[in-house]
């Protein structure tokens, strides 16, 4: 946030800047589900829902999960929520005491850690690497089990690498007899191979997902936990409690996205990949560490330690010198410093300037 708020204030000075730190699709949301939620509104449905979500809500969510992975999924088992962040709010509310911990690789999405240092427990981090991809191992999480570990924190496609987890790691973790936590939310943004569902390993597993980064819906603040039944009772009451329910006009326009939109969202992917591939070869042309490439969300993280160790001097280095909005890997973990994550949420053309202003900024360097 301290790039995107620098960038903007160049900005307002009169500079072009090239934004590549923002993590959120640069597309409209797709007109069925804008029309639902007009439509919505002229239908006066501007009330409270259950606190769990609209149950048609929940049924097309459990339909959308046997169509995609095969699994078995009801109603009672959901909790629809004011987008994901939400989600994980009332989930580690319910999961976690003061003291228990939650394992999370290193590097991480920078705010699956503060959900649970605000509640009180503690994240315990497993160094993952650019050199398989950024794959998190069964065994090196075994030895950092202890009787407090309530969960193991999964992320795939991740934030901020954009790999993809494999299904013998992922069936592994599942085997390590603890709740998994498994972020989906970059689920249907994929270009190579196929995203796996924890769900598809294990029940004892909670699913966070939503409607932001798929379907463009990032305003609407729209996302669901999936969860093993026996917790679902204590996030509904914190949801009670604090939240009511999640808005009624964005479950609408929801049941738009799950059932009218899956055209629009092939031609986001299709426009996405495109990116990728083109920011991938040219990232590497300028010298940055690719070793796997990224296959999934909209991010890159490339190794810029040849250039600085400093991730945090370098980004705003780039964008004071070169006019490119970059984020610093060290928001993303200690084993992330040296990197910087680039986002493909901005047009092809906007892409290749950022690259072409980036090769000057290295040569001038």
């Amino acid at each position: 946030m301290e790039v995107l708020e620098r960038a903007q204030a160049l900005e307002r000075a009169g500079r072009d800047i090239v934004h590549l730190e923002v993590g959120e699709p640069d597309f409209e949301t797709p007109a069925c589900i804008r029309e639902a939620g007009i439509r919505a509104i002229r239908e006066g449905k501007t009330r409270y829902t259950h606190s769990l979500g609209l149950l048609e809500l929940r049924e097309a969510i459990c339909e959308d999960y046997h169509r995609e992975y095969g699994v078995e999924v009801t109603p009672d088992r959901i909790v629809v929520t004011s987008g994901t962040s939400a989600a994980m709010l009332l989930l580690f509310g319910a999961l976690i005491d003061p003291g228990d911990e939650i394992v999370i690789a290193d590097p991480h999405y920078a705010c699956h850690p503060s959900f649970v240092d605000f509640l009180g427990g503690s994240s315990v981090y497993i160094p993952v690497g650019e050199q398989d991809g950024f794959q998190l191992h069964a065994a090196e999480i075994r030895g950092r089990i202890t009787p407090k570990t309530k969960g193991i924190l999964i992320n795939s496609p991740a934030n901020p690498t954009g790999n993809l987890l494999s299904a013998a790691h992922m069936g592994a973790i599942a085997d390590l007899g603890r709740c998994v936590i498994s972020d989906e939310i970059y689920h249907g943004l994929v270009y190579e191979g196929r995203a796996r569902s924890i769900l598809e390993f294990t029940d004892e597993a909670f699913v966070l997902n939503g409607f932001s980064k798929k379907y463009a819906m990032t305003g609407w603040r729209l996302g669901y936990v999936i969860a093993p039944r026996r917790f679902v009772r204590p996030m509904q009451k914190l949801q009670q409690n604090f939240l009511i329910s999640a808005g009624s006009i964005p479950q609408h326009a929801a049941l738009a996205a799950l059932r009218e939109a899956g055209p629009d969202v092939a031609r986001m992917v299709g426009v996405y990949d495109e990116r990728r591939r083109f920011m991938v070869r040219r990232l590497r042309e300028l010298g940055f560490g690719i070793t796997v490439e990224p296959t999934g969300a909209f991010y890159v993280l490339a190794n810029a330690r040849h250039v600085d160790g400093d991730s945090h001097r370098l980004a705003f280095d780039i964008l004071e010198r070169a006019g490119v909005a970059v984020t610093p890997g060290i928001d993303f973990g200690s084993n992330a410093e040296g990197y910087l994550r680039f986002s493909y949420a901005n047009s092809l053309e906007k892409i290749a300037l950022a690259m072409n202003r980036l090769g000057e900024y290295l040569q001038a360097r």
